[in-house]
């Protein structure tokens, strides 16, 4: 039950990555993924990008892992990395450029990783 939460923090999470470009320019991945969404159905080849589809596809392994009796540790680990090279870059663009939003909004996720590792890591012990 325990993964399960975890699992769901990681999804939420996940949705709000902040991003921040020019003066004017700025979304959270939830709208990022809105639009990616959209311009997949009509114009797939225009989100072809390591940088879209290795979070996008982390977020739908998150959501099967949920709807699974027991959270598969392997489909976790992939799910966390692939969404974690994306908050991850984030927060060390956040760092340098000294952007607190970027920076608190992708901390969360970063801690609710370490802390489903750490489970995962239990768990196994425990088998």
């Amino acid at each position: 039950m325990k993964l399960k939460i975890y699992n769901t923090l990681l999804l939420l999470t996940s949705l709000f990555g902040y991003l921040q470009w020019g003066r004017d320019q700025h979304l959270f991945l939830f709208q990022a993924e809105l639009d990616i969404f959209k311009k997949l159905l009509s114009n797939p080849l225009s989100v072809l990008h390591p940088f879209i589809l290795l979070p996008f596809a982390g977020q739908i392994i998150l959501c099967i892992t949920l709807f699974q009796k027991k959270p598969s540790a392997l489909l976790m680990y992939i799910a966390m990395l692939a969404l974690g090279l994306l908050l991850g870059f984030m927060l060390l663009i956040g760092l340098l450029i000294l952007n607190t939003k970027i920076i608190v909004c992708a901390l969360p996720f970063l801690f609710i990783t370490v802390l489903t590792i750490r489970e995962l890591r239990m768990q196994r012990k425990r088998n």
